[in-house]
C-alpha cells in the first residue's frame, strides 16, 4: 500500500507516520509539508511543498496513491472564521480535489474532530467549517472516504506536540491517561490507536464514514467489523449528525 500523509510534522501526524512505517503492507509513504519531518527511513520519501493553495507544481508527483491520511489541523482559537475556513476547508478541500483527480481509487481519510456540527448551521464556528469540509470531501468521487472525529488524543512514544501550551498539558496528563481511559473510555484515544485504525480503514474499509472516538478505539482494537459502505451511503454520511460541544 502506497500513502500520502499531510500533517506529518504535527502531533497527530507524527504518529500516524510512526504506525505506517511500522507497518509491513505498507510499502512507501510520501509526505507533504511546509517543511521536512527530519526522519530517515527506506520507505519514508518527502516532498516541500511552500503553497497549499495550489499543488499544481507537484500533481506528478502524487499518482499512484491507494490512502491519503490527512491530518493537517489547526486550533481555531485566536483566528476570524474566514482565517480558520481557508486553513481548515480550502487547503483541504485544494488539496483533497487534486488527489481525487489523480487517484480515483484512492481512500480518503480526513482526522477531523469530536464535536463537528454535519448540519453546518451550528452557533460554534470551528465545529461548522469542520462540518462543512468533512461533507464537502463525502462528496468527492474517491474510492472511499472517512472522517475521524477522535476526542482527546494522548500523544505515545516520545510524540510531542509543536505548541508549547500543549505540550505541558500533555506532560501533565500523561500519567493520568490510564484513569482517564478507564473512567471515560469513549473519549479518549492515542496517536498510536489513531494511526493503527486509520490504516486498518484504509486496507479493509469501516462500517460508516463518520467515525467518533470510540469507533477510532474498536478498530484500533479490532472490535468493529471492517466494511465498505456503498455508494449514497457515503455522499450522505455527513448529514447524519450534529453536534453542540463547546469550542476549547
Amino acid at each position: 500500500m502506497k500513502i500520502i500523509l499531510f500533517g506529518a510534522t504535527g502531533m497527530v501526524g507524527q504518529g500516524v507516520l510512526r504506525e505506517c512505517l511500522l507497518d509491513r503492507e505498507v510499502e512507501s509513504v510520501l509526505t507533504i509539508g511546509r517543511s521536512a519531518t527530519g526522519q530517515q527511513h527506506e520507505k519514508l520519501h518527502e516532498i516541500v511543498h511552500k503553497d497549499f493553495s495550489d499543488f499544481s507544481a507537484i500533481a506528478g508527483s502524487l499518482s499512484g496513491y491507494d490512502a491519503c491520511f490527512f491530518c493537517l489541523g489547526v486550533s481555531s482559537a485566536g483566528m476570524t472564521e474566514q482565517e480558520y475556513q481557508r486553513v481548515t476547508y480550502d487547503i483541504t478541500m485544494t488539496a483533497a480535489q487534486t488527489l481525487a483527480k489523480l487517484n480515483p481509487d484512492m481512500t480518503f481519510i480526513y482526522v477531523s474532530g469530536a464535536g463537528t456540527d454535519s448540519s453546518e448551521r451550528g452557533r460554534v464556528r470551528w465545529a461548522r467549517v469542520k462540518g462543512k469540509t468533512e461533507n464537502a470531501l463525502l462528496r468527492l468521487p474517491f474510492k472511499a472516504a472517512y472522517m475521524l472525529r477522535p476526542a482527546y488524543i494522548q500523544p505515545m512514544h516520545g510524540i510531542r506536540s509543536k505548541t508549547k501550551l500543549y505540550r505541558a498539558l500533555y506532560a501533565v496528563m500523561a500519567p493520568l491517561y490510564p484513569v482517564w481511559k478507564a473512567l471515560l473510555p469513549k473519549y479518549v484515544t492515542t496517536t498510536e490507536q489513531v494511526g493503527r485504525a486509520m490504516l486498518e480503514i484504509a486496507k479493509h474499509g469501516a462500517p460508516k464514514h463518520v467515525l467518533e472516538n470510540q469507533d477510532i478505539n474498536g478498530i484500533q482494537n479490532g472490535g468493529i467489523s471492517p466494511q465498505s459502505p456503498q455508494g449514497s451511503q457515503r455522499r450522505d454520511a455527513g448529514k447524519e449528525c450534529g453536534a453542540t460541544n463547546k469550542e476549547p
